[in-house]
């Protein structure tokens, strides 16, 4: 079991406050890497929970590695997020507080490879042009970074 399938067998559904680390992919185009989720239906970037131990950039690296196949050259650190807005109710149930540390990067490399036991889809959109639904904890992520860039 993973430390949070741990803690989940002794508290069940209660609200967690829990870190992760994601990471915002773009193109030379300035295009947004996305994945569909299975379990929800809705479109966010690479990223997961903290495992202990582990640090932000290792958890951003070893997250896109794992869900898109790619691996990313130098992570830029963009922000952290935290607050009400990034309360998340999953569909079984179990609730967190996310608090996201998120990074940016240009630069990857290796074979694109969709996990379908996580994700169904991966693409790169627009800034101006995103998929709909977005994944809730990371659409505020997103509406600031989108006001961040010029030009968008």
């Amino acid at each position: 079991m993973s430390y949070i399938e741990d803690i989940r067998a002794l508290v069940g559904h209660a609200p967690l406050i829990l870190v992760g680390a994601a990471v915002l992919i773009l193109n030379d185009a300035g295009e947004l890497l996305m994945l569909l989720r299975t379990d929800n239906q809705s479109w966010g970037v690479p990223g997961d929970m903290m495992e202990p131990g582990e640090r932000p950039e290792e958890t951003a690296r070893r997250e896109t590695r794992e869900e898109t196949g790619l691996t990313p050259g130098e992570l830029t650190f963009f922000g952290v997020f935290s607050g009400p807005e990034y309360f998340y109710r999953y569909p079984n149930g179990d609730e967190v507080y996310n608090v996201s540390i998120i990074y940016t990067a240009q630069d990857v490399k290796g074979a694109v490879s969709v996990d379908p036991a996580e994700h169904s889809r991966m693409a790169f959109f627009p800034l101006d042009h995103l998929p709909e639904p977005l994944a809730p904890a990371i659409k505020p992520v997103l509406d600031i970074f989108i006001k961040a860039r010029p030009g968008i």
